[in-house]
């Protein structure tokens, strides 16, 4: 019998030869595919300097139980060196709902910290200077309403609001095509990402009022071109729907930033990220014609793979994370979260936390990856790799123009099907062990004693509750349902619906109550089964 011979390939299934020269990129020509750093088409990184100047946002996502817990988390990872905040919310507060409704039960604090109203977010940064501090929020649907809360939470500080910094993750496809958390159709969706664009455009310059994510994407099981290509399709509908609103591509396409996921395959991710910037300057440059050329550079955060985390000996997760991290800096990131050891168990605990923002430490100050931009630049291997996986997310491109858009594609669910057999085709190759996870399917061993986890005490959801309702009595009910009917009519005449939702949350509406309106007045949006 014929031994099956071993085929060497990515996570995207490209074949990959052994050994890669001159002749894999004789088309490669340096002004045109390359350039400088700083440069179009900004393959080697968006800023001249890079990490000479100033090294990447040093972020670490948390968010747990009350906004008390979470708040003295904050505190804990500044004082240890965090540059950057990134919150993480509970089931409850991600869907729009407030933590005292039925469906709610069991959810609330869980999985994030929960946040029902204007108070909660008052909290959840008590003594941190928002103008000080870089803030990202993990918030889709319900993103405009957090925004106004955290504005005017930074307003009682006494901060204007040129100065904040930070990011509102706030893309409503993905949650589509992926992470499936929702309030209302794609349409009116699009509407409220808009008016939240436009209100940055005019009051909140330095605060990016979108992070386009590839990482729920490659969470739910995509491949890296699958991640590369709808990721970067969903932020060209975002620039197209934001013109077609009136606005000038120049006067926020330079706010966009991206959220990439950082993956196993070390040299595959680098390449994904130097593809992506090339892919996004040329793409909006055909279709868009920005004169400004920040309009053409793209920006992102990353973040390590928590599907790639094991809870079979959590700590080979540090080798994995610190793995995946490096491909992170190495392609150039803008910001990065390196996700703790115990995350596949539990929320994490703060020595692990403590772990992960040390890996990016060692990352910037010892390993000496910093001192020089783009440094596997020219690399006959990695120069073909950006080049063979942007003409794969090229072909993605074609496939969804000749569809009608990612709206359409969505509605046909064309981008859930396609990873979902590539979701399919993973696991399949771990199963059958030709897919090597250590640990899980190869070196595995008995388990020895089990880390120490984070857990929620049972009466975070009984505590939450009680201050609700009595926010509730003690706000003034004639000034709530004023500000909500205000938002109603907006809503149905399709005005701009930010300065009626910070009217509601001054007189502190609930996140419950103010999405109740958006769900009322544009419906609620049910999927549709993809084959």
């Amino acid at each position: 019998m014929t031994a099956k011979k071993r085929v060497f390939g990515n996570l995207s299934g490209t074949e990959i030869k052994d050994v890669y020269g001159p002749q894999d990129i004789q088309d490669l020509d340096h002004a045109r595919d390359l350039g400088s750093p700083g440069d179009y088409p900004f393959t080697r990184g968006v800023y001249p300097t890079m990490y000479r100047r100033r090294l990447w946002t040093m972020r670490q996502f948390a968010g747990f139980g009350a906004a008390e817990e979470t708040n003295r988390r904050y505190h804990y990872l500044l004082k240890h060196g965090n540059t950057g905040l990134s919150v993480a919310f509970d089931m409850p507060t991600l869907m729009g709902y407030d933590s005292d409704l039925p469906k709610s039960k069991g959810e609330v604090g869980r999985c994030g910290v929960a946040v029902d109203s204007l108070a909660d977010m008052e909290t959840l940064f008590r003594g941190i200077p928002l103008d000080q501090v870089s803030v990202s929020m993990t918030i889709n649907g319900p993103a405009i309403v957090l925004f106004a809360m955290y504005l005017v939470a930074a307003e009682r500080q006494g901060v204007d609001f040129e100065k904040l910094r930070g990011t509102l993750q706030n893309d409503i496809l993905k949650e589509y095509i992926a992470q499936k958390e929702w309030i209302c159709p794609p349409a009116p969706a699009l509407k409220l990402i808009n008016d939240t664009i436009r209100f940055c455009v005019e009051s909140v310059p330095h605060y990016h009022p979108i992070s386009i994510s590839g990482y729920h994407i490659r969470e739910a099981g995509s491949t890296a071109v699958q991640e590369l290509a709808f990721t970067l399709y969903d932020g060209l509908t975002y620039v197209g729907s934001g013109i077609e609103t009136g606005l000038k591509v120049d006067d926020f396409a330079p706010r966009l930033s991206f959220f990439f996921n950082a993956h196993n395959d070390f040299f595959e991710e680098i390449a994904k990220y130097r593809a992506a910037r090339r892919l996004w300057a040329t793409e909006m440059k055909r279709r868009f014609s920005p004169r400004d050329p920040a309009s053409l550079a793209l920006r992102f955060h990353s973040q390590t793979a928590g599907c790639t985390l094991t809870a079979q000996q959590p700590h080979n997760n540090i080798i994995r994370v610190t793995l995946q991290a490096l491909a992170a800096v190495l392609g150039g990131t803008q910001s990065l979260h390196t996700n703790s050891l115990d995350e596949t168990l539990a929320l994490p605990s703060e020595e692990a936390v403590k772990i992960a923002l040390r890996t990016q430490q060692i990352i910037a100050h010892e390993s000496g990856v910093p001192n020089t931009i783009d440094p596997l630049g020219g690399s006959y291997y990695v120069e073909w790799l950006t080049n063979r996986m942007e003409a794969e997310a090229k072909a993605y491109f074609d496939k969804l123009d000749e569809t009608g858009g990612m709206a359409r594609a969505i509605e046909l669910g064309f981008p859930q099907s396609e990873i979902h057999r590539a979701a399919m085709a993973y696991q399949k190759e771990v199963e059958s062990g030709e897919r090597i996870i250590v640990g899980v399917n190869a070196y595995a061993e008995r388990e020895g004693r089990p880390v120490k986890i984070l857990k929620i005490k049972p009466d975070v959801e009984r505590r939450q509750i009680l201050r609700l309702k009595e926010r509730k009595k003690r706000r003034s009910a004639k000034r709530v349902t004023g500000a909500l009917e205000w938002l109603t009519r907006a809503a149905e005449q399709d005005e701009y619906l930010m300065p009626p939702i910070l009217e509601a949350v001054r007189a502190e509406a609930t996140i419950g109550e103010i999405c109740g309106v958006v769900r009322r007045v544009y419906g609620e949006y049910r999927e549709t089964a993809a084959v």
